[in-house]
């Protein structure tokens, strides 16, 4: 089934290039939603930026089905969410929720 993502592909400028993949929930990339967590963890690829970004209010039932996430270009989801650029640059291990200031803080860990 092909999805059809909020921004369309001339929609996308290079706010964020050479980060990389990443995955992303469809809740931002077709729903539109902000980033409402994020967190990067280690890969086995080059490829692969190790980040992970959801809107936040994905129940367990929906983060269980693969068909909802996709695999994306780092600058894509900045497209989408501009208030992750600055966090980009983080370790492995580090993570980001929206709080309710609409700011995306750290969790602690």
């Amino acid at each position: 089934m092909s999805k059809a993502y909020a921004l369309d592909g001339s929609e996308i400028k290079p706010l964020a290039t050479g980060h990389g993949s990443c995955i992303a929930s469809d809740r931002i990339t077709v729903d539109g939603r902000p980033v409402g967590f994020m967190y990067r963890e280690r890969t086995d690829s080059d490829l692969d930026s190790g980040w992970r970004f959801m809107a936040g209010d994905e129940s367990d039932e929906y983060l269980a089905n693969p068909d909802n996430f996709g695999l994306h270009d780092v600058n894509t989801v900045a497209n989408y969410d501009p208030a992750i650029v600055p966090l980009l640059t983080a370790p492995i291990g580090n993570a980001y929720m929206r709080d309710e200031a609409g700011r995306l803080a750290t969790v602690n860990h």
